[in-house]
């Protein structure tokens, strides 16, 4: 088995990031990981294309990723960041009207190969990006997993935000409901 390594999205990590995303054409439907973002004081949004918004981010230190390497490949993320560097969620106005304690930091989104989805990549990188906002001072960690009814088929390729299963594997309790197919599931992080 290869050994994976988690690094954190950054300038030096962005080329492998940007070459993952291009692999699979910028990642539905060329979003590039960028849906999730709003613009920031020097940066507004629709002035690039997704990648070269992302790129600005990721300068600014507006973009957070936990990366998994295989070698030099990126091979999967999970985003993690602030409300306010991840504003865009879904059913924002009902999360928002339940929400009682808003957390420090957010889970948004995942991405895996083609090549290796379904062998555990998915929870290396939520995995990675716990430790990574541990050493950042830890604190809540939200997130907004997808449910799949009993019986139906979903490519994983559409679970943005995988499944409650895989974030109760970290530890994550379940909180509630949001929209139809949401969920609001919580940890507290210590900090490294």
């Amino acid at each position: 088995m290869t050994k994976h390594v988690i690094r954190p999205l950054t300038l030096d990590t962005y080329p492998a990031w940007l070459a993952l995303a291009e692999k699979h054409n910028g990642v539905w439907g060329g979003c590039y990981c960028s849906y999730f973002h709003s613009s920031t004081a020097s940066t507004v949004k629709d002035d690039y294309d997704r990648a070269t918004f992302k790129r600005r981010l990721v300068e600014e230190g507006a973009a957070h990723a936990a990366l998994v390497f295989e070698g030099d490949q990126a091979i999967a993320w999970c985003q993690y960041g602030s409300p306010v560097e991840l504003p865009n969620i879904y059913h924002r106005k009902e999360y928002d009207a339940g929400e009682r304690n808003p957390a420090p930091w957010r889970i948004t989104c995942f991405f895996v190969d083609r090549d290796h989805r379904r062998k555990g990549v998915a929870l290396e990188a939520l995995l990675g990006a716990l430790e990574l906002i541990a050493r950042a001072g830890g604190g809540e960690v939200v997130s907004f997993p997808n449910i799949v009814e009993p019986g139906k088929r979903v490519s994983s390729s559409f679970l943005h935000n995988v499944t409650p299963g895989m974030f109760e594997e970290a530890g994550f309790t379940f909180e509630r409901r949001i929209g139809k197919n949401k969920t609001v599931m919580r940890k507290v992080v210590a900090p490294a």
